[in-house]
């Protein structure tokens, strides 16, 4: 006699640690077991009941009795619940002795959300299961988008915290000239009206002189203050170097506001400024001018119009505002 091949006997316990994702079924195809992790699906499910009655085989078609499916061992298998809630592959093979089907099961490409839906671990699956290394790499491609996306939200709020610090005046923490530049080319851009202020401090050689240059830098403190506080939101106010500021007030097309704010500024800048046991006063005169007042407003132009017009303020005995008449828009010659 030949050789006869035993047939290997492996328990429940064996199969639960080789697949954990199995189904034995009975010789007329009711499920009389299963691996752990397909326990723990269908945890709110009974599993004791015909294979057909919880699963369809969708791949290969016509596979809808048990006798059809042990005709099709071997061959892979792709079904889903009849709720079509979980996706599996598997293949069937006979248990000894015609005692029905083992089915051994695994997610496929659908693991992850298997893993997210049903809190499993890689404790879940064979050792041997690709399932763990794609787990571990789910894993670790994870950790790496999120730190990834932490690097870049930090190199964002540097780039954004590098870009502010070359528009900001370090002294003041007003605009600095870049940043009027910038704002100033935008509102020519929009062709919206707009408002320039130019101010420059009186007597603050004065206050370096008298005592020093920290008094100097306390007194240009204090009138940023009073500029951030006398202008609205949508305004630039700028330190544009030593003791000279500019402001530009975009929508503002009529003279008397910018007169009226100018007053202010002035009254307020001329308050006395402590230091160091003592006072410091400064006065502020400044050069105005609107580009309404413009038949073409041209930057360069309103830019000369402004310096002059501030020192007009100054020759006429300082601390006081100015507004240039600018170029007036000529009248029509067929009016």
């Amino acid at each position: 006699m030949g050789n006869v091949a035993k047939p290997v006997g492996i328990g429940a316990g064996g199969l639960d640690l080789l697949m954990p994702m199995h189904l034995r079924l009975d010789p007329l195809g009711e499920i009389a077991g299963c691996g752990p992790t397909l326990r723990k699906l269908f945890a709110d499910s009974p599993l004791r009941r015909p294979f057909f009655d919880l699963f369809k085989v969708r791949r290969p078609t016509g596979i809808e009795t048990p006798a059809a499916l042990a005709a099709r061992t071997g061959v892979r298998l792709h079904l889903t619940t009849l709720d079509g809630g979980v996706s599996l592959r598997g293949v069937a093979t006979p248990k000894h002795e015609g005692r029905g089907l083992l089915l051994n099961l695994s997610f496929g490409i659908s693991v992850i959300e298997a893993v997210r839906r049903h809190g499993l671990t890689d404790g879940d699956f064979a050792p041997t299961d690709l399932a763990v290394e794609l787990l571990y790499l789910v894993e670790a491609k994870t950790a790496v988008a999120e730190e990834l996306r932490r690097l870049n939200g930090r190199l964002e709020r540097a780039r954004r915290l590098a870009e502010e610090e070359a528009l900001t005046d370090e002294l003041t923490g007003l605009r600095n000239r870049r940043a009027i530049d910038q704002a100033l080319e935008a509102v020519i851009a929009t062709r919206r009206p707009f408002g320039l202020m130019h101010l420059d401090l009186d007597f603050f050689k004065e206050v370096n002189d008298s005592f020093g240059h920290a008094a100097g830098d306390e007194v240009l403190r204090a009138v940023a203050q009073v500029l951030s506080r006398e202008t609205r939101t949508g305004d630039t106010v700028a330190r544009i170097g030593g003791d000279e500021f500019m402001m530009l007030f975009p929508g503002l097309a009529d003279p008397q506001p910018m007169k009226r704010l100018a007053a202010r500024v002035i009254a307020d800048v001329d308050r006395p400024i402590p230091f160091g046991g003592g006072v410091c006063r400064v006065s502020a005169s400044i050069g105005m001018t609107l580009s309404v007042q413009y038949d073409r407003p041209d930057l360069a132009r309103m830019l000369a119009d402004a310096d002059e017009a501030l020192y007009a303020a100054k020759r006429a005995g300082r601390g006081i505002a100015v507004l240039s008449e600018g170029a007036r828009p000529e009248h029509r010659r067929d009016a």
